[in-house]
């Protein structure tokens, strides 16, 4: 058995919404929920890493995944302890490894397109060379009833807005589902719960309600994970990479539409008509899309 850093947490906590007064359109005032952003800094044996701004709801995990996908660490037994303080907005990981040099580190870093200015430390991309994700097969009727499962969740996104959500599937099962008030914040706590727990990726699915960045496809493809579905649309660097790493990626997923952008001969459409009852016969097909496109050719 690998030997497990301690989660040390205080008697401190933090609220991921809160109750404020709103006026409409009309001038009705009204009572809103909206969803709350903490500042927790990361201290890499004392050593000062990053500050995220999260929703706080798994500190520990977001903290460990940060520091693994940000190639700080690599190896769970090197760590001894993680310690969560709210009283002083503050994360502090102790570990067996030498990090001497850290500070050059840190001084080499991009800033990436996540929302909430997410950053990629070093030589990450580089760590990726070579690596192919394995090629895994999904039904299209998997798909559906996956969607229809992620529709129980967002409980944040629902009372107060302003949160992205992310979940490790594993075919129609939500194994893990987080919120944050960034998507990389999401990803990396789910990452980090994996690499706590010993998990592998090489049978799920990865699920985000954000855009699918480079950023995204490399920390989903750190995790192991071949195939990432998301709400939103793709950029063109995360498409590059997506198709570099062999990761089926799936866009536009909501309801019964969707859009694969990579991967295609892995997905199985094994369903004649969606959830309104559409039947996707030749010619429906062509009247769909001519729904989709304003009625233009």
């Amino acid at each position: 058995m690998p030997q497990l850093p301690k989660i040390i947490k205080t008697n401190s906590s933090v609220s991921q919404t809160m109750t404020v007064d709103v006026m409409d359109e009309y001038g009705d005032m009204m009572t809103k929920e909206i969803a709350c952003e903490h500042p927790l800094t990361v201290y890499l044996n004392w050593i000062e890493v990053v500050t995220l701004m999260t929703l706080g709801e798994r500190p520990s995990v977001l903290v460990l995944g940060y520091l693994k996908n940000q190639g700080f660490i690599d190896d769970i037994e090197a760590i001894e302890s993680v310690i969560i303080d709210w009283d002083t907005n503050s994360a502090a990981v102790i570990t067996k490894e030498n990090t001497d040099g850290l500070e050059k580190k840190l001084g080499k870093k991009t800033v990436t397109s996540g929302c909430g200015q997410g950053t990629m430390f070093g030589n990450v991309i580089k760590k990726l060379e070579g690596v192919t994700l394995p090629q895994i097969t999904l039904a299209q009727s998997t798909l559906y009833g996956l969607l229809e499962s992620l529709t129980h969740h967002n409980e944040t996104y629902k009372a107060a807005g302003a949160v992205h959500g992310c979940a490790v599937c594993k075919d129609t099962n939500i194994l893990s589902f987080v919120e944050d008030v960034g998507r990389h914040n999401a990803v990396d706590t789910l990452a980090g719960e994996m690499w706590l727990k010993g998990e592998t990726g090489e049978d799920k699915i990865f699920y985000t309600t954000g855009r699918l960045t480079s950023e995204m496809v490399i920390k989903v493809a750190q995790m192991g994970i071949p195939v990432l579905l998301s709400r939103s649309g793709a950029t063109q660097m995360g498409y590059d990479l997506a198709k570099t790493l062999g990761i089926t990626m799936i866009a536009r997923a909501k309801g019964n539409r969707f859009q694969v952008y990579n991967g295609m001969n892995n997905l199985i459409l094994d369903v004649k008509g969606d959830a309104s009852g559409f039947n996707l016969d030749d010619k429906a097909k062509g009247a769909h899309r001519d729904e989709r496109s304003g009625g233009k050719a």
